[in-house]
C-alpha cells in the first residue's frame, strides 16, 4: 500500500494531531517503504501538519456554554409561579389538580410578516404607502399563507399606512367565512427598540426615542408574546403586520438571546417570521424572515 494510502486510512480511522504524531514516526522508520532521508525531510513537513491541528480536547471541541440557564417563567405565567402566593380555598382542595386545571394546554403560533415596500418619498406616515411592487408583494405574502392551509384566529397590523394596507391586501386571501378579524395597534408602530451592539453609523436615533420607543416596542411583546392561555382549548394561528425592528426585537427576545442583537438580522419587505410558543413557555423559530415563495426580482428591503 502506497504511503499516501495508508496515511489517508489511518487519518480516516482516526484523525487529529495524535495520527499524525503516529504517522510521522512510522515514516522516519521506514515503516511506509521510502528510504530512511525521503522520511527525515517529510518529517519537518509532518510538524507542520500537527501544528496545524487544533489540540483534540473535550474543551477546545466543545462550545462553552454562556452560563445562562432557560427562564421557563419569562412571560410571568408559569403556572407553578401563578399558584404560589394564592389563597386556597379550601384546605380539602387538592393543589396539584389546581395547578393542573390552570396549566396552559395549547400551542401559539404566530407569524410575524413584515410590511411591504413603500414610498419612501413620503413626508407622512399618510404619504408612505405601498408602491406598485409593495401591493404585489403583498398580494404574493397572502397566497403563501393561505397555501399554508392553516386556520388564522386574528390579523394584528401596526396602524401605520404601509403595515396597514399590507394586512388589508393578505386578508382577502384568508380562508374562513366572515373573514379573518383585523385588528389596529400602535403599539407596534415602528420605531427604535434598544441601542444595537455592534453600533452602527447610518441610523442613530437618540436617546429620547430609544427611551420612547423601546417600552412601546417591550409594552407590545408582553401584550402578545406569550404562552396560550389556560382557557385556550386548540391551538392558534395568529398573524401580526409590523416592521422590521420590531420583529427582530420580538424574535431576541422570545428566544432569550441579548435584545441588543435585534440589528444583525435583515428581513426582506413581505417576509414570514414564525415564532412558536408551546404551553410549557419553550419557544421554537420555525422560520427567520422567509420570503422564498416570491420571485428573486420581487425581492426588497426598504
Amino acid at each position: 500500500m502506497s504511503y499516501r494510502k495508508t496515511l489517508k486510512l489511518i487519518c480516516g480511522f482516526a484523525g487529529g494531531s495524535a495520527v499524525l504524531f503516529a504517522a510521522a514516526v512510522a515514516d522516519s522508520r521506514g515503516y511506509f517503504g521510502e528510504q530512511s532521508e525521503e522520511a527525515a525531510g517529510r518529517w519537518s513537513r509532518f510538524n507542520v501538519l500537527q501544528a496545524a491541528q487544533p489540540a483534540w480536547t473535550p474543551a477546545s471541541h466543545t462550545p462553552a456554554p454562556t452560563g445562562h440557564a432557560w427562564d421557563f417563567n419569562w412571560d410571568k405565567r408559569d403556572p407553578s409561579s401563578l399558584s404560589n402566593g394564592k389563597k386556597k380555598e379550601s384546605v380539602t382542595e387538592d393543589p396539584s389538580s389546581e395547578q393542573d386545571n390552570g396549566k396552559p394546554k395549547a400551542t401559539r403560533n404566530i407569524l410575524l410578516i413584515r410590511h411591504s415596500q413603500y414610498n419612501l418619498s413620503g413626508n407622512s406616515d399618510k404619504e408612505r404607502i405601498l408602491t406598485p411592487l409593495g401591493r404585489e408583494q403583498a398580494e404574493l405574502t397572502g397566497q403563501r399563507l393561505a397555501a399554508l392551509g392553516l386556520k388564522y384566529d386574528v390579523l394584528i397590523h401596526s396602524s401605520m399606512a404601509r403595515a396597514t394596507e399590507t394586512a388589508n391586501i393578505i386578508s382577502k386571501h384568508l380562508p374562513g367565512s366572515p373573514g379573518v378579524e383585523l385588528v389596529s395597534c400602535d403599539l407596534l408602530r415602528e420605531g427604535a427598540p434598544i441601542e444595537p451592539v455592534p453600533p452602527v453609523t447610518h441610523w442613530k436615533p437618540d436617546a429620547v426615542q430609544y427611551h420612547e420607543d423601546g417600552a412601546r416596542i417591550e409594552a407590545a411583546f408582553r401584550r402578545y408574546i406569550h404562552r396560550a392561555d389556560p382557557k385556550q382549548k386548540e391551538d392558534s394561528y395568529e398573524i401580526i403586520v409590523c416592521h422590521a425592528n420590531v420583529i427582530r426585537y420580538f424574535v431576541c427576545r422570545a428566544l432569550q438571546f441579548p435584545p441588543e442583537g435585534w440589528l444583525r438580522m435583515g428581513l426582506n419587505n413581505g417576509s414570514i417570521t414564525w415564532l412558536t410558543i408551546r404551553p410549557s413557555g419553550r419557544v421554537a423559530l420555525r422560520t427567520l424572515g422567509d420570503a422564498g415563495f416570491m420571485p428573486p426580482d420581487k425581492l426588497t428591503r426598504t
